[in-house]
């Protein structure tokens, strides 16, 4: 059995744990406009060819794996700087704006933990790059945001283990982003487990 968690799926779990359930527990998926404008600028990320600039080197479409953390994924650009030791430098892109949360980061994360595997070097710090702002945002690789990536490795991988689709999350406001919203109808699953709530309180 293939227990191989695919790199772009944490953010889903990071993002809802319901969402990522209905993705890759249930086969469940949605396209909407953010869907389709992120699919397509991926599609031309990874269109592009090899690119040597003096001492940097520029990658794209890189495959990744990790055996330590069962992992396997793509990553949009990696830059690679020629010296003692090489310097490695992931770079993810997204079609929106940067966020406050770490659902961004832990996927850059994810990709840095496997290319630390696969090159034997350290990796510090990588970029996201968001379409809607046209800039890049740099991302300190550190101890926290390592653990935080780890932390939800292992929440995926027990939703997986368990087969079972969480509730939706509390933030409406997700909710409303998400293109799985009329597939998952939190609302609906919302006013069942409030009902619930109520007569377990009334017996």
């Amino acid at each position: 059995m293939d227990d191989y968690i695919a790199i772009s799926a944490l953010q889903h779990y990071a993002y809802c744990p319901r969402q990522f359930a209905l993705i890759h527990v249930e086969q469940a998926w949605a396209e909407n406009r953010f869907t389709a404008e992120g699919r397509l600028l991926h599609e031309r990320v990874d269109s592009g060819e090899k690119e040597q600039r003096g001492a940097l080197r520029y990658e794209r479409g890189i495959q990744l794996i990790s055996q330590r953390y069962r992992l396997r994924g793509k990553m949009d650009l990696l830059e690679i700087e020629s010296g003692d030791p090489v310097r490695y430098f992931p770079v993810e892109y997204k079609r929106g704006k940067p966020k406050t949360e770490d659902w961004d980061r832990i996927q850059l994360c994810a990709q840095a933990l496997c290319l630390e595997e696969m090159k034997s070097a350290e990796v510090l710090e990588g970029a996201i790059w968001y379409w809607e702002v046209r800039r890049r945002e740099t991302v300190m690789l550190d101890d926290a945001l390592r653990r935080t990536t780890v932390a939800t490795i292992e929440g995926a991988r027990e939703v997986l283990a368990n087969e079972q689709t969480p509730p939706p999350t509390d933030n409406k406001k997700r909710c409303r982003a998400c293109s799985l919203i009329d597939l998952c109808q939190p609302g609906i699953f919302r006013q069942d487990w409030s009902a619930r709530y109520v007569e377990r309180i009334d017996e």
